[in-house]
């Protein structure tokens, strides 16, 4: 038997719909022969390699809510991208069908169905049965998760029962687990139905005539269905589901915004909803999703009403509390955890999973970008750099979305929208950047790095841009800075704040590239190290009450943060070198690079919404905006901008009048001796005559350093304008490399029928392998775009072996043949084990370069040794 078969992880999708919704032959040549035809031929080799910058001259961004028209402005030439997931069937066909178009597929989105714990009894009077984890548990029982998957989602998602992501590695590296849960959950409406009899039983219901009664009253269930897409679908199934069981429902049909104003903003207990058709996007692929049980399970993972009344059980709570802080010795001491804690999780289920879903990002076929395998082509980082024509250079190109300029643009408190995210990311220069297809970091700014970490720490590395250390103990050097005083403006070194000394997990030295300081800001002025100086002031200040930023919404994001900061200092200059010192710790040494590598923003820019913040004329943060009823700070449109303005020209005036008499900024803020420290002469003067300078031209405040600038944004029509920036001096071609995901693509071969404990000499070989005293043998070819997959760049290849009755019966890993080529062996022990019946053989490849994992399954039969086999 040949081909990719339903396994047990997102890859089943992946291995399913790339076959699935690949162009076939025909098609693939079609298109090529097109772009062929256009008389402008391929890129030219020498001028790409000239090019420095963004490969495109100009980026259109407009606004585009209709799915269905997709294509049609694709072909009709008027589209050359659109950047938001696609989940339907028939758009998703059409895409594939297209000669002119062409899609990008993302695994980073999950359904679930979100859970009201309050009660039982609710401020109403009446009976919550989802209260009670026994009911919110049968759930799982109740929905039939491939029913949804192929029915529903139209065969563009795989069933999922964990708050693990099936696509991620987690996953993966605990395949075992996850598939005995799995089963001990699957698809059982009789238990599902006995265990909410006894849960309705124990909460004081009655069942009368069909039908279940609390108090007298009908218990009435009000189920929240989103509207705009799939789960419509699925709330109508789930509520006939719990019809049948005899609950009164009451299905209210919202879009995103009416829904949120009732499972986010109310209060659980008021009873305005008992169960919401939810989703969750992830735009990268998270490595490591320990934190998912402290997010979606306990009080800690939000501020939201609803986050407050999760309560769950002890040792859960104290489990999802460890991993948040990556409480471990010992990364076998991890997995058990995890594997316990999805156990908790099933039990607790504030939260029943349902499928992982498939999302298309529609673009031109002469269209080329490195979309993100989490998000998309909204998530990518790496977006910016890799998005081009492929039959030609620069150009411009128009990008459909469908929402922009949700909220204000800041760059502290600003829009968390999606969309607004991917626009701004263009216009910016991270000092790393994370891998589309593995999630691990690479750098970008940064020369290289040292990482050290306290010995017996689970931490590996896997690229050798920098270098891990283990050490028996780390001390915080006495001058780092550990704390900030915002009522004197001064910096806390450790030697004040812990005299008796100070320790930490890791130690994390920053040597950044050695021309950072050569390069500029969008608006001309040069980045210097007040650039990463007043970014970590103004963290500290916002969380201080002695501060005039004080900001309440921003004190849950900070103290997690403090719980592990434990200092930094900055080492040089010229090359910057900063030593950052944590005990917050993740499994990749990348990831621990990335996470404390400070980074710079424009303190020019910064400075002006302090100074406005500061005057109680506009806010960095919606919450702090509407607590004192001014503008949310936006630096590109709305009335937050004459007030930048006349601030701007303020500090002018101002500078100007103090000359050079200070060095410092002490008479704009209390803290400008500290950030005076860290500017070069006339560098005030200089940098906001070039913000003027700047807002003058566009008309705005927008400010980065990144591949594309922003020209000019049109709230009212919905459109945003980003241009090349001139200024950006890397290789055009530096990241081209990433631009296609190099999935493994797998074909397993192995017998039909094998006789159970056969001996050797006995008659019959099945097609693909052979059996015989040695058992059998199953051959996996591993290629990608038709090639061997490297086998160094294979991590591993290991195999499930399950039974008829679906119990796993033996699990390794398979031998490598060379040339792509792996085999898996199953000795007559292991197949008289089997018994009679068919079994399922699955394998899981994990790759180094793609962070899903492969899967193929091949079913095969085993017969009693007396039976005759076919030759």
């Amino acid at each position: 038997m040949k081909g990719v078969g339903l396994g047990i992880s997102a890859l089943l999708l992946a291995a399913v719909l790339l076959v699935a919704l690949s162009p076939d032959r025909e098609r693939t040549e079609r298109q090529a022969g097109q772009r062929a035809g256009t008389g402008e031929g391929a890129v030219d080799a020498a001028a790409l390699a000239e090019r420095q910058g963004a490969l495109l001259d100009e980026i259109v961004f407009l606004r585009e809510t209709d799915l269905g028209r997709v294509t049609g402005l694709i072909e009709a030439g008027s589209h050359q991208l659109f950047s938001q997931g696609i989940s339907s069937p028939t758009v998703v066909n059409r895409l594939r069908d297209s000669v002119q178009a062409d899609m990008d597929l993302a695994f980073g989105t999950a359904s679930e169905l979100t859970l009201n714990p309050a009660g039982p009894i609710l401020a109403d009077g009446s009976l919550n049965p989802f209260a009670l984890p026994e009911i919110r548990e049968a759930l799982n029982w109740l929905v039939d998760r491939r029913h949804v998957a192929e029915e529903l989602y139209g065969g563009l998602a795989v069933p999922r029962t964990l708050p693990l992501s099936t696509a991620f590695p987690d996953y993966a590296r605990l395949a075992e687990e996850a598939r005995a849960l799995e089963l001990r959950y699957a698809h059982d409406p009789d238990r599902a139905r006995e265990a909410i009899e006894a849960g309705m039983g124990e909460l004081g219901a009655e069942r009368r005539a069909g039908r279940w009664f609390f108090a007298g009253e009908p218990v009435r269930l009000r189920l929240l269905i989103r509207t705009e897409d799939e789960r419509r679908r699925v709330g109508d199934y789930l509520a006939n589901l719990l019809q049948g069981l005899g609950f009164e429902v009451e299905r209210r049909y919202r879009t995103a915004e009416e829904a949120s104003r009732l499972w986010i903003a109310t209060d659980p207990a008021a009873g305005e909803w008992h169960l919401y058709t939810g989703a969750w996007i992830s735009i990268v692929i998270q490595r490591d999703q320990a934190d998912n049980f402290s997010f979606y399970y306990t009080p800690r993972g939000r501020a939201e009403p609803l986050w407050q009344a999760y309560r769950p059980a002890p040792e859960f709570d104290a489990l999802a509390d460890r991993f948040s802080r990556r409480d471990y010795a010992s990364w076998e001491e991890r997995q058990g955890m995890m594997a316990r804690a999805l156990e908790l999780a099933l039990a607790d289920s504030a939260r029943v999973w349902l499928v992982d879903q498939l999302n298309a990002s529609a673009r031109a076929a002469n269209v080329e970008v490195a979309a993100d395998l989490a998000g998309g082509v909204s998530g990518s980082a790496l977006w910016p750099y890799t998005l081009r024509y492929t039959d030609r250079l620069g150009g411009r190109m128009v990008v459909g979305l469908p929402g922009l300029l949700g909220e204000p643009w800041n760059p502290v408190a600003g829009s968390n929208w999606a969309f607004d995210r991917m626009i701004t990311r263009a216009t910016q220069d991270p000092m790393v950047l994370p891998d589309p297809y593995t999630g691990l970091y690479h750098p970008q700014r940064i020369a290289h790095a040292e990482l050290s970490v306290e010995a017996g720490i689970p931490v590996e590395q896997t690229l050798d841009w920098l270098t891990l250390t283990r050490e028996a103990q780390i001390a915080v050097p006495g001058d780092a800075w550990v704390d900030w005083d915002a009522l004197h403006g001064r910096f806390i070194a450790a030697e004040e704040a812990h005299p008796e000394g100070l320790t930490a997990r890791t130690r994390v030295r920053v040597h950044y590239d050695p021309e950072l300081f050569a390069r500029r800001w969008h608006d001309g002025s040069w980045l210097t190290p007040a650039d990463f100086v007043l970014p970590w002031i103004l963290d500290f200040e916002r969380a201080s009450e002695a501060s005039p930023l004080f900001d309440p919404a921003h004190l849950a994001t900070f103290e997690a943060f403090r719980r592990h900061f434990r200092g930094w200092r900055i080492l040089s200059t010229e090359p910057l070198v900063i030593e950052v010192y944590s005990d917050q710790i993740f499994p990749d040494a990348e990831s621990i690079v990335a996470a404390r590598a400070p980074s710079p923003l424009p303190w020019h820019l910064l400075m002006l919404g302090i100074l406005a913040e500061r005057r109680g004329e506009l806010a960095f943060s919606s919450n702090k905006a509407d607590r004192h009823r001014v503008d949310w700070l936006s630096l590109v449109a709305g009335p937050s901008l004459p007030v930048l303005e006349r601030l701007l020209a303020g500090v002018q005036k101002q500078l100007q009048e103090q000359g050079q008499e200070s060095a410092g900024l002490s008479f704009l803020l209390p803290y400008g001796d500290a950030l005076g420290d860290w500017l070069a002469p006339g560098e005030p003067e200089a940098r906001f005559a070039a913000l003027d300078a700047w807002q003058r031209a566009f008309g705005h405040f927008w400010v980065g350093s990144g591949p594309y600038r922003l020209h000019s944004v049109h709230p009212v029509e919905g459109s945003v304008v980003l241009r090349r920036f001139e200024g950006f001096r890397d290789p055009a071609d530096h990241w081209l490399g990433l631009s296609r995901a190099p999935i493994p693509e797998l074909l397993l071969d192995g017998p039909l029928v094998v006789a159970a404990g056969r001996a050797a000499g006995s008659n019959g070989l099945a097609a693909g392998g052979r059996e015989g005293r040695e058992g059998a043998e199953f051959r996996l070819a591993v290629t990608v775009e038709g090639a061997p997959y490297p086998e160094e760049d294979i991590r591993e290849v290991s195999y499930l072996l399950f039974d008829g009755d679906g119990a796993l019966a033996r699990h390794g890993e398979a031998e490598p043949l060379g040339e792509g080529e792996w085999r898996v062996r199953l000795d007559a022990d292991t197949l008289a084990g089997l018994g009679s019946g068919a079994n399922s053989l699955e394998l899981a490849v994990i790759s180094r370069r793609v962070a899903l994992p492969a899967f193929a399954s091949h079913v095969f039969a085993t017969l009693p040794s007396g039976e005759e086999l076919p030759r």
